[in-house]
């Protein structure tokens, strides 16, 4: 009889074992099914800025192509206000299954140091999965000024100090981050005027109401070719193909004036890593294709490839650049 108990419990302990292990696979293949399956439905992607703005159009010409791709539609909806903290939001709190993601520009970088009370841990809470690539903000002048080059400007600007005025598309926006890096490293000083948007600030620098503006080299190509603007200087490290003869930050020896404008897409943080991969290979693909290429040269973006990790590194120095130069302009969060 102890005998054949002890077949019994060992039976029924190898069946326990068993029965374990078969549950502990089942669950894995239950966890992996959502991964497997994506895309089964629509996708969501919200785009922290209003219609028409580069960080709307950017992401809307791939997303047209990477629906294709993906088989499944990418529907856009423009979320802006708050400082982007509204579009913002609506992903970091989405369920993390690859249905919900974000479109935005080096403004996302910029954010957090800008907008009061700024709710989120941008990276924690949300991880990159597609740098769509990269262009430059041109800086502009009138004619009328005089200044035909950079040399000629910051000598103007230092012999009357305070005197220069530069308009952006608003406070924390690429292109006033662009004119606070040019005034800390060429040493000058000039009062920030902030506009609703990039077409206002630009209306006032062509009627001669500011001094000078960073904008889109898409923006300002028309201008400069018909001769109503000059550009002094790009804000890349590396000349820009549309401008190859207007010098860099580098060029002129102000290396920390250099801005990247870039646009990216993220999912929440905690997005199966099975998910993520896909979305970013899907994509590169869409990207690598001569027809995007084309879309996205006619919009002055160039390519700037990265993997994932790649991408949340360099988003992370962004956010420490961008909060050691905030603190060194006295910009202060309204």
């Amino acid at each position: 009889m102890e005998l054949v108990g002890a077949a019994i419990g060992e039976r029924r302990g190898t069946m326990s074992l068993v029965s374990r292990a078969a549950l502990a696979a089942l669950v894995v293949a239950i966890a992996s099914m959502p991964a497997q399956a994506w895309p089964d439905r629509p996708i969501k992607a919200f785009i922290p800025f209003g219609a028409g703005s580069a960080t709307d159009v950017i992401p809307r010409t791939v997303f047209d192509a990477l629906s294709a791709e993906l088989g499944q539609q990418i529907i856009v909806e423009n979320k802006g206000g708050a400082g982007g903290t509204l579009g913002i939001g609506e992903v970091v709190r989405a369920n993390p299954d690859g249905y919900t993601i974000l479109a935005n520009s080096s403004a996302h970088a910029i954010a957090p140091f800008i907008v009061p009370n700024f709710p989120f841990d941008l990276k924690r809470d949300l991880s990159g999965v597609l740098m769509i690539g990269q262009n430059a903000n041109v800086m502009l002048v009138l004619p009328s000024r005089g200044w035909k080059t950079m040399t000629d400007f910051v000598a103007a600007a230092k012999a009357k100090p305070g005197s220069m005025n530069f308009g952006s598309a608003g406070l924390g926006t690429a292109t006033h981050i662009c004119g606070e890096r040019l005034k800390l490293a060429a040493g000058i000083e000039a009062t920030h005027v902030p506009y609703k948007g990039g077409a206002e600030a630009l209306t006032d620098l062509l009627g001669g109401r500011i001094d000078f503006l960073f904008t889109p080299i898409s923006t300002a190509l028309p201008l400069i070719r018909d001769g109503r603007a000059i550009p002094l200087m790009v804000s890349t490290p590396t000349r820009a193909s549309d401008l190859p003869e207007v010098p860099t930050p580098i060029d002129l020896g102000y290396k920390d004036a250099t801005t990247i404008v870039w646009y990216a897409v993220f999912m929440p943080a905690k997005t199966p890593r099975e998910i993520v991969d896909k979305f970013h290979s899907a994509a590169t693909k869409v990207l690598a294709s001569q027809e995007m290429q084309a879309k996205l040269k006619k919009l002055a973006v160039d390519p700037m490839p990265m993997s994932p990790e790649q991408m949340n590194r360099f988003v992370a120095g962004e956010l420490a650049s961008n909060e050691r130069l905030i603190k060194a302009a006295g910009i202060t969060p309204k």
